[in-house]
């Protein structure tokens, strides 16, 4: 019977009008967090983990010993070391700061604990670091404690809304508000602003997109919203200005450094490639090629200028009026 063409023809037509079968099953390397509200506690925790719970030996591997993700500053040229650059940059962040002996630091999205690391160990601060990655807080806490360095840095894992004892005398937030988003960046900032004290200063580092015509049609990149940094989102770099000073905070200093974030970018590229097979040992084979893509990628979005990133020093300037800056524009240690 199976070998009767009337047969297999009338059962070709039977399995057409039953429609298509089910779809293939999402790649593992597919983020999973589209439930609950957006930028919900729970949510963001889901999305943090997502981009950042890979591995922290394929981090390793990208990032170099500097365990920065974040855009480094190059103030020595496109030749320097990628961990001379993000050394430079997380001193020209402290610099900013003003950071003392003494001193409270609150860095929000703290990562591989790199930034409070530094401010401790060349400014003597102590520093409260928090991430919602699991994975990051144990890699970072072992570097404290091979560092000595426990007694004056301690790390959370804690979302910036449960951040419980202000005041702090300085705040860094480096590449971490790109995961706030707009329904949530009013409350962001507010909350940065009544967690620093008066007078305290806040570096904001943040990517920024290009301004489009009709903001309302602004959407995520699909691609990187399903692979990469689900539910994250860029805003222009004037609506963020905007933002900071409704909360009340007061602008004093922007600082372009996209042409940086390409050289970054190209550098992390060249790590993954370089270790191509040891790489796809450590996460999947399907992760490596979307972060090797997405990195490229961005590496021509900040060479072209289609995004930015900025550093923002904004102060909470008290009623009286003293800001506590230099007169001398970017002479950071007033």
């Amino acid at each position: 019977a199976l070998r009767d063409p009337a047969l297999r023809t009338a059962a070709r037509k039977l399995i057409a009008l039953a429609g298509p079968g089910l779809p293939p099953a999402p790649p593992r390397e597919e983020a999973r967090t589209g439930f609950g509200p957006l930028h919900s506690l729970r949510r963001d925790k889901k999305a943090i983990s997502h981009h950042y719970d890979v591995g922290n030996d394929f981090y390793e591997l990208v990032l170099g010993p500097s365990m920065v993700y974040s855009c480094a500053y190059w103030d020595d040229g496109p030749d320097a070391a990628l961990e001379d650059a993000q050394r430079a940059k997380l001193d020209l962040v402290c610099r900013k700061l003003a950071l003392r002996p003494g001193q409270r630091l609150l860095d929000v999205g703290c990562g591989w604990g790199s930034m409070v690391l530094h401010a401790a160990r060349e400014y003597g601060v102590r520093a409260v670091g928090v991430t919602l990655s699991e994975e990051q807080a144990a890699y970072a806490r072992k570097r404290i404690a091979d560092a000595g360095l426990t007694d004056q840095v301690e790390i959370r894992v804690q979302d910036y809304r449960e951040v419980p004892d202000g005041p702090y005398d300085a705040i860094s937030s480096i590449g971490m508000a790109e995961h706030v988003g707009s329904v949530r960046y009013a409350e962001y900032t507010a909350i940065l602003h009544r967690l620093l004290r008066p007078g305290g200063r806040l570096l904001n580092h943040q990517i920024a997109r290009r301004p489009q015509p009709d903001e309302e049609a602004y959407h995520v990149d699909e691609f990187i919203d399903r692979y990469v940094f689900p539910d994250g989102e860029l805003a222009p770099v004037g609506r963020t200005v905007t933002q900071l000073e409704e909360a009340g905070f007061e602008v004093r200093d922007v600082e372009a450094i996209r042409e940086h974030y390409a050289l970054t970018l190209r550098s992390w590229v060249a790590n993954l490639e370089r270790s191509w097979p040891r790489a796809m040992r450590l996460t999947s084979p399907g992760r490596a090629r979307v972060w090797r893509l997405y990195m490229a990628a961005c590496a021509l979005s900040f060479e072209r200028n289609r995004i930015g990133v900025n550093q923002i020093l904004a102060v909470r300037t008290p009623e009286s009026g003293t800001s506590g800056l230099p007169l001398r524009a970017r002479d950071w240690r007033g």
